[in-house]
């Protein structure tokens, strides 16, 4: 599809995206116009549960269950939602994992699991986009605070997996821009989610790390993720955003 079409919707996949960032990122893109599709490892309810709230904005929706740590299931979503859904316009890469503690502590296996998901995975889906995508199309991932500010120890490995995303970003965006494909990164910062809520033991002192002293919405992020999708963004590529709160400030 042409970046004029993307005016009045297109096809959207975002990964990881039954819940938290990723489900309101597909309600949001659903809101802009977008036909999506969402990935899903275990919360297959829970994925059931956004394809409904997508097609009640009257857009077509699909869940598909594909492991990011698997390479073939992490390039293969792409073409099973251009299959599904008729193309593909904009990828958002929301799909990681979070692991910290003492760098020493760390195992083999933590750096690849790590790694496999947050980088490789990544990395293939952008890959298996950029051969289906048409000029205009847009890819978005999901970052980390943590990379513009590391606020205290035990975040070696999730940093460095998320920084990576950084480069990655900026080589496509300078690869792909030819064909008219953007490619930009989010940095959240704490987010109100399941996995990391804001009433939450932790959260009083991530709250105090940002400027609004608060954690942040997936809403709040969704609507960043919706703006760099749309037609109003064709001039923005190769950048970051922070939606921290003020926490790298």
């Amino acid at each position: 599809m042409t970046s004029s079409a993307r005016t009045n919707g297109g096809v959207a996949l975002v990964t990881g995206g039954s819940r938290g960032i990723g489900a309101a990122t597909a309600v949001r893109l659903a809101r802009e116009g977008h036909d999506v599709a969402v990935t899903y490892v275990n919360g297959k309810d829970a994925a059931a549960e956004v394809v409904g709230a997508v097609e009640r904005l009257g857009r077509r929706a699909v869940a598909l269950r594909a492991d990011a740590a698997d390479p073939r299931e992490a390039a293969g979503a792409v073409g099973r939602a251009v299959d599904e859904l008729g193309g593909l316009d904009v990828l958002v890469n929301n799909a990681g994992v979070g692991l910290l503690g003492p760098v020493e502590s760390l195992t083999l296996d933590d750096v690849d699991r790590v790694l496999a998901v947050n980088v490789r995975a990544v990395f293939l889906a952008c890959q298996a986009a950029a051969s289906r995508m048409g000029q205009g199309g847009r890819i978005i991932t999901v970052g980390t605070c943590m990379t513009q500010r590391v606020p205290g120890p035990g975040g070696t490995l999730y940093a460095t997996s998320k920084a990576a995303l950084i480069g990655l970003t900026k080589a496509l965006a300078r690869e792909l821009g030819p064909r008219g494909i953007t490619a930009n990164i989010v940095h959240p910062g704490p987010i109100d989610t399941d996995m990391n809520p804001a009433d939450g033991p932790y959260a009083p002192g991530q709250a105090e790390m940002t400027a609004l002293g608060r954690f942040g919405t997936t809403t709040e992020v969704a609507a960043t993720v919706a703006y760099l999708a749309g037609a109003e963004a064709a001039y923005v590529t190769g950048a970051e955003f922070a939606v921290d709160g003020g926490h790298a400030a």
